[in-house]
């Protein structure tokens, strides 16, 4: 179960989430929110059944963030931002000129891409989880992609369609039988 700390952190990244789109919303409606994404009546609702903190000798582990090496920034924004419809979480570089550290995100799957030599090796294959493959297929295909027209192939655990970035990555999305 989720701790009254940790619910209001979901309201602050929705919130920061959100005015990156330029969505205005208040903190309130924002704890509102997650208080009905957790199955709560409202916000007092949740604050009065959730726990104040998880206790700190329990280890918590949150969903882990891919990092996949990229070698040209223009390349990795035409396939990740347009073709796949990822947004720009945040970008990064030391300075001007060095290699670019960027978060991406869609529909709850951050990635991260990195110019970095020693962040990752090209060539990674992730698996991701979802609902819907056949509506991702369609909407892949709709943009007349030059590079890729992926298709989804049946198999013993469920639905497969593998996207693969101009640096080698594979992108494994999979919808569970």
């Amino acid at each position: 179960m989720l701790s009254i700390e940790q619910a209001k952190q979901m309201a602050a990244k929705l919130k920061a989430s959100l005015e990156l789109r330029e969505h205005k919303l208040s903190y309130s409606t924002a704890l509102e929110t997650v208080a009905h994404q957790l199955g709560f009546k409202d916000w007092n609702t949740a604050a009065a059944t959730l726990p104040p903190q998880i206790p700190q000798s329990q280890i918590q582990f949150s969903k882990p963030i891919p990092i996949l090496r990229i070698f040209d920034v223009r390349k990795a924004q035409e396939f990740y931002l347009e073709f796949l419809s990822f947004s720009v979480e945040f970008e990064h570089r030391f300075e001007p000129g060095l290699p670019l550290y960027m978060g991406i995100v869609r529909e709850g799957l951050q990635l991260h891409l990195s110019e970095h030599h020693g962040d990752a090796s090209p060539g990674a294959t992730i698996f991701i989880p979802l609902n819907n493959i056949a509506l991702l297929r369609d909407e892949l295909h709709g943009k007349q992609y030059g590079y890729g027209r992926p298709e989804i192939v049946k198999q013993d655990w469920g639905d497969v369609m593998e996207v693969h970035d101009p640096f080698g990555n594979r992108l494994r999305f999979c919808q569970q039988s």
